[in-house]
């Protein structure tokens, strides 16, 4: 059994897209589509930047799952190949649960677009710049983590955004909070890095931003996907249209519960990883599942090499 998967937030770098541009006609209507909706030149942001408005989470969100989408829709077109006949669910890291949505069908790329942008632009507004900090957290495990969070609350808000990987967590919520978190994971014998963040995702600092999407959503003409998706929030397979709008809300504000995804599409019979328009989720699927095959498709080369194995 094979999954496809899609990256999140961090995946964006300046040239993305570029070649698919170049090469192919079906990513070309994918880019062409995205920036139409939007009303602005993403792709031309995607490949000359400058970077630092193409990190901005309004612009990277929306980014990524156009680069995703266009890179399967280039094997699908082109290698003559259909999701539903070659994976049995898709999984994506925070935004690229949207990303997984289209290319289920679930949602159309139109909307999918406009999403992301609003997505990335509540997040943006819910903390003012400055009051909140996230940082990852290596060599604790997700329990360790977790208390060391609790511990270092203190009324504030300090909680685990994503558990990633064996040994690599993140925590999210006020600046503070995140400073005393990351002095007592010196103590436990882990390591603290802050990260270049503009607002502390994936923490109940977002629920403004929860609540936009949910009216967004609630709005979204949203279709049962044509293989089930596994939700952030739960690590659990979702095919039903109120569900997913549900958890997809809860996702802005709850953990991204990856590692426990993984290991349940893997309890599920899943074996074989595909990740579409990045190389960061497949290195951390060899980490929490070292049997499983996972491959990252990103270049045209990596294209025909996929579409010759699936």
């Amino acid at each position: 059994m094979r999954a496809f998967i899609f990256p999140g937030q961090g995946s964006q770098a300046v040239g993305m897209g570029q070649a698919l541009a170049d090469a192919s006609a079906a990513a070309r209507e994918v880019f062409q589509e995205v920036d139409e909706a939007l009303g602005q030149s993403l792709l031309r942001l995607m490949c000359e930047g400058p970077a630092d408005e193409l990190t901005l989470t309004e612009n990277a969100q929306p980014a990524i799952m156009a680069n995703a989408i266009a890179t399967l829709r280039v094997l699908e077109r082109e290698g003559g190949l259909r999701l539903a006949d070659k994976a049995e669910f898709v999984a994506g890291h925070s935004l690229g649960e949207y990303t997984a949505l289209c290319a289920a069908e679930a949602l159309d790329l139109t909307t999918t677009a406009k999403l992301l942008k609003l997505r990335g632009q509540a997040m943006q507004a819910a903390v003012p710049v400055g009051e909140g900090a996230m940082a990852a957290i290596l060599k604790l495990d997700f329990s360790q983590v977790a208390e060391i969070a609790e511990q270092a609350a203190q009324g504030e808000v300090c909680t685990v955004a994503n558990d990633n990987a064996p040994g690599q967590v993140v925590i999210s919520g006020h600046k503070a909070a995140i400073e005393r978190a990351s002095e007592l994971v010196k103590s436990a014998g882990g390591r603290a890095m802050p990260l270049p963040v503009s607002a502390p995702f994936h923490c109940p600092l977002m629920k403004p931003a929860a609540d936009a999407m949910e009216e967004a959503l609630g709005r979204a003409d949203l279709r049962a996907p044509l293989v089930p998706v596994f939700a952030n929030v739960t690590a659990a397979p979702v095919a039903d249209p109120g569900e997913i709008r549900r958890l997809l809300a809860e996702q802005v504000t709850g953990t991204v519960r990856w590692r426990e995804s993984v290991l349940a599409m893997q309890e599920a019979g899943v074996h074989h990883f595909v990740e579409f328009g990045g190389k960061v989720l497949a290195p951390m699927i060899k980490r929490i599942a070292p049997d499983a095959e996972a491959v990252s498709v990103v270049s045209m080369d990596e294209l025909e090499q996929v579409s010759k194995v699936l």
